[in-house]
């Protein structure tokens, strides 16, 4: 992955494109998660109700803390910790977080992610992303930036390709305010 390439990106990104990326565990699809018309694609092309939400993966706190309300400094620092897997937690939600973010419910999926690609990523776009798996709804996440294609075609902005190994279990999901685990 060129530099060229991470340029590239955030640009279609701040554009309001839609793009395909590699998280720690599987590719994405991702948008600026302001941009209500851009997150309205990925819905639409995942096949995926609103109600249900999407996930944001951050470089670092700072990037999520728009979109989260959470006052404690020791579930702050517990947000920032790395884990032995990728974990996505549950906060609860900023006033300001937009609704096409957070669905129905009254929180929302935030992880700082691990992946040095999708850290530089959002540090060349200057936020958040939307992080969504790419694949339509009930077919299998793409692990690849082929298979990207052959799910969505000429349907996104960008494919970011980039070599790295992948987890091969998703990222698990917890509460951050109760602990419990709601994806293992």
């Amino acid at each position: 992955m060129s530099p060229w390439q991470l340029r590239h990106t955030a640009h279609v990104l701040r554009a309001g494109g839609v793009i395909a990326y590699p998280t720690e565990t599987v590719y994405g699809l991702g948008c600026d998660p302001l941009d209500h018309d851009a997150v309205e694609r990925i819905l639409q092309l995942k096949q995926r109700p609103a109600e249900k939400g999407l996930i944001l993966i951050a470089a670092n706190l700072q990037q999520l803390l728009p979109y989260i309300d959470i006052q404690d400094p020791a579930l702050l620092e517990k947000l920032e910790q790395t884990t032995q897997r990728p974990t996505t937690w549950i906060c609860p939600l900023h006033a300001n977080t937009p609704c096409w973010l957070s669905g129905r419910h009254d929180s929302i999926a935030v992880r700082i992610t691990t992946s040095p690609t999708t850290k530089a990523l959002c540090q060349n776009f200057g936020g958040a992303i939307v992080s969504t798996s790419a694949n339509p709804t009930g077919h299998q996440p793409a692990r690849t930036p082929l298979t990207v294609r052959r799910y969505f075609n000429q349907q996104l902005d960008y494919i970011l390709g980039a070599e790295h190994e992948l987890h091969t279990q998703p990222s698990q999901i917890v509460d951050l305010i109760s602990g419990r685990v709601i994806r293992d």
